[in-house]
């Protein structure tokens, strides 16, 4: 699959119930992600931020929905950032010394 498939939208704020994406791990970055609607969907990122990464190898393809649950992130957060602008990007965590107790 080449790009984003909304597979059913939900009536509530244009909210979709699940969505392809792919996930790209930076190699400059350690624990950086970026999460694109389209594979290979580069452009969707902004020059500054491509630039930052360096160069980005391909981890998997993953079907989203708000069933799913994600490691680090909020999936419907992924889902709108994936919409709106193509692209999510997660960072690593934050060091154990600066978590929340």
């Amino acid at each position: 699959m080449t790009g984003c498939a909304i597979l059913r939208s939900s009536s509530l704020s244009g909210e979709f119930s699940s969505m392809q994406c792919f996930v790209y791990k930076s190699l400059r970055m350690a624990d950086t992600y970026v999460f694109l609607r389209e594979a290979e969907g580069f452009d969707a990122m902004p020059a500054a931020l491509a630039e930052q990464l360096g160069e980005l190898a391909f981890v998997i393809e993953i079907e989203l929905s708000a069933q799913r649950k994600l490691a680090r992130e909020d999936v419907e957060v992924v889902m709108v950032n994936l919409e709106v602008q193509g692209y999510h990007l997660q960072f690593p965590p934050p060091p154990e010394s600066t978590r929340a107790p």
